[in-house]
């Protein structure tokens, strides 16, 4: 079983450093000041769910100090969200090592070990940190989830009564113990479980599936069908939920809803062969047979070895009189289940209907010897099965054996033939989170608008859309070549560093840092070390940099535009920290806004408004000034500063495409469809994504 979406509380500490501080210390106190500064640096940056960028940081740390335990475990945190679970149980026993009363190490490392597999070795190490804390939620939930996968079904009831006992509204725990109580096979404890945790919380997408689950083994389709209606309203994306639900409505007699949910489960996903197979037979049940083999046609094309496609589509060009491509079939299953026989008795048919009595018969007494002789001395002359797909997979996922050796030759027929679902439509395991990353929340699709424009060493892709990213004074900049690299105004800091491109950071901040202290350092330099520990996401010594370039040169247009981007990346990480650490210390257990405070955004402001002053046309400027008004909920100075925008460039599709979402948030429906259908036509492809949907 393979579980997601773990976190471990980080105690989050402002790096408060300034860009020569860090770089100017005596060679003696580097290595110690470093790794103190650097390893908080790197868990803002974790915190901020950079893994690639803070793994570099952390390494750094240990460089300079390879016997401290935090960078190891910070680092295993990073690799375990880059699911790299066997490097984040390395690290996790690094840390150990290093310091044994690390409780949170056994956390980590436990959790990873159970995505490897090794659940008893989790179990251990959740048993040595309970000893620190018995009454840790996580590890008693954790260690009540392995002893599940263990099958000591006892034990882990003992475990879950402690957890619940200890945390009654968590309903995570309810959860878990429902799908413990389904493999029991207490049905009814499991049903109390899941309703208990529906009623904590109906955002929840698991209680509802195993629920779903037990009420279509019962055959009450009504109820089943209720809780998948309630599972797609929560992920609605999801194209197995459709698959899952068709099958409800097809057994409640909804024909066209079954149909209507292959359909748009296709639209979804138009790969997905659990919706194409079953969409074929039931056209195959009306007698659309010409679309049913097209919908076989393409479920094996995808999956080549799918004989239980493969027969079917026999059976469908058969019954169509297409009895060679029926043979071509029915004899390629022959030849990889030679005792399969009711390919036979197909074979048989088609042959009578080409007209060759002869051979028809010869198949028709083949198929009789064969089961003959399994009657006979099943161990010695058994029967070929073979595999069914998702139904095969699916029944024998529920089995009690895991297999089907107690199924008549009847039941392993009917299944051939009919509907399949799909048994991991979501992560119907359970969802494994402490929530202190700002993830929790996005866990659905969440429209975005297209980000603001940062000052950067990085070049942007070509792409369809016609922004020309130009910006008089950072051209001038360029052209003067007061240094051996080129500054870019691209869409935000978002994509992560690889290590080349870190580790060059890294060594140019130093060689920036070592110039910054002879008499050659000039403004543009300063503003270049700027530039570049925004890129490392060191905030404060960035702004420092910054702040001292603009003191000397007060009119250094790029230089505000810089500061202004930071000031806002700052303002939101560190708004995001302060939630995380008053979650992690249980301090509220009310809801956290996910917008940032306008009042921290007041100076991020200011300094666009200085460039403006400065160079009225900077519609870069005004655009960024939008997204600002936009996160913070004011729409309708959102929507002025866009308006603005455009009126300097009238093909700036991003302004379009943020101003139609501002419309949107604002009721403006039609001005929102006017502004996204142009941002579309001017290359900002999720346009299209957006206007499908509201239409």
């Amino acid at each position: 079983m393979k579980i997601t979406g773990f976190s471990i509380p980080i105690r989050w500490a402002a790096a408060s450093l300034c860009c020569a501080s860090f770089f100017l210390m005596p060679a003696s106190a580097a290595a110690q000041v470093n790794a103190e500064q650097v390893l908080n640096i790197g868990r803002n940056v974790l915190s901020m769910d950079d893994y690639m960028l803070s793994i570099q940081y952390f390494n750094q740390a240990i460089k300079a100090k390879p016997y401290l335990a935090d960078p190891y475990f910070f680092r295993a945190i990073a690799k375990l969200s880059l699911e790299d679970y066997k490097g984040a149980e390395t690290d996790c026993s690094l840390a150990i090592e290093r310091n044994k009363f690390k409780s949170e190490a056994y956390k980590v490392r436990g959790f990873a070990r159970q995505n490897l597999g090794k659940d008893s070795l989790a179990i251990a190490d959740y048993n040595i940190g309970l000893k620190y804390n018995p009454y840790d939620k996580y590890f008693l939930f954790y260690k009540a989830v392995a002893q599940t996968e263990t099958r000591d079904f006892n034990g882990a009831d003992s475990t879950f009564s402690v957890l619940l006992r200890q945390y009654p509204t968590f309903e995570e725990g309810f959860t878990a113990r429902g799908r413990l109580n389904i493999q029991r096979g207490d049905t009814v404890a499991a049903l109390n479980d899941l309703d208990k945790a529906i009623s904590l919380s109906k955002s929840l997408i698991n209680p509802y599936l195993l629920r779903a689950e037990i009420e279509w083994k019962r055959k009450d389709w009504p109820k089943a069908g209720a809780d998948m209606d309630a599972a797609i309203r929560l992920h609605p994306e999801v194209a197995d939920l459709y698959v899952n639900r068709a099958f409800i409505r097809y057994n409640s007699d909804d024909f066209f809803g079954a149909m209507s949910d292959y359909n748009y489960a296709l639209e979804l996903d138009p790969k997905n062969m659990a919706a194409l197979f079953n969409r074929a037979l039931l056209r195959y049940e009306v007698k659309d047979l010409d679309r049913a083999e097209t919908d076989l046609t393409d479920v094996l094309s995808l999956d080549p070895g799918n004989f239980h496609a493969l027969y079917n589509r026999g059976l469908i060009r058969m019954e169509s009189g297409k009895n060679e491509t029926a043979m071509n079939d029915f004899e390629a299953i022959a030849r990889k289940y030679p005792r399969f026989y009711p390919v036979y008795y197909a074979m048989a048919e088609t042959r009578r209907n080409m007209g060759d009595m002869r051979q028809a018969m010869q198949l028709a007494h083949h198929a009789d010897d064969l089961v003959s002789k399994y009657v006979k001395n099943p161990e010695k002359n058994p029967l070929d099965r073979p595999a069914i797909a998702a139904a095969e997979s699916n029944d024998v996922r529920h089995s009690s054996n895991g297999g089907d050796t107690h199924e008549s030759e009847t039941e392993v027929m009917e299944r051939f033939n009919r509907l399949v679902t799909v048994s991991d439509a979501v992560e119907t395991q359970l969802s494994y989170n402490e929530k202190i990353k700002g993830r929790v929340q996005d866990r659905n699709v969440q429209v975005e608008p297209e980000p603001m424009y940062a000052i950067s060493f990085t070049a942007v892709p070509a792409s369809l859309r016609s922004i020309s990213n130009y910006f008089r004074e950072l051209d001038d900049l360029n052209q003067q070549r007061f240094i051996s690299r080129r500054f870019y105004l691209t869409p935000g800091l978002s994509i992560s560093p690889g290590q080349e491109t870190a580790d060059e950071l890294f060594r140019y901040a130093d060689e920036l840092t070592e110039l910054l202290k002879t008499p050659k350092g000039r403004p543009v330099d300063r503003l270049a070390l700027g530039v570049t520990q925004a890129m490392l996401k060191n905030y404060p010594a960035a702004l420092e940099c910054l702040d001292k370039v603009i003191e000397i040169d007060p009119k250094f247009t790029v230089a505000y535009m810089a500061r202004a981007y930071v000031r806002f990346a700052k303002t939101l990480a560190d708004e995001k920290a302060a939630k995380e650490q008053a979650a992690s210390d249980k301090t509220s257990d009310l809801p956290q806004s996910r917008r940032p405070a306008m009042a921290g955004l007041q100076e991020v402001i200011a300094d666009y408004d200085r460039a403006l002053t400065l160079n009225p046309r900077l519609v870069f400027a005004w655009f960024n000034k939008g997204n600002i008004y936009y996160s913070v909920g004011d729409y309708t100075s959102a929507m002025h500063c866009f308006g603005e925008a455009l009126k300097l460039d009238p093909e700036f599709g991003q302004a379009y495409f943020n101003r139609g979402l501002a419309y949107l948030q604002a009721g403006n429906k039609a001005q929102a469809f006017s502004d996204l259908s142009k941002a579309g036509e001017l290359g900002v492809l999720p346009s299209y994504n957006i206007l499908k949907r509201m239409k």
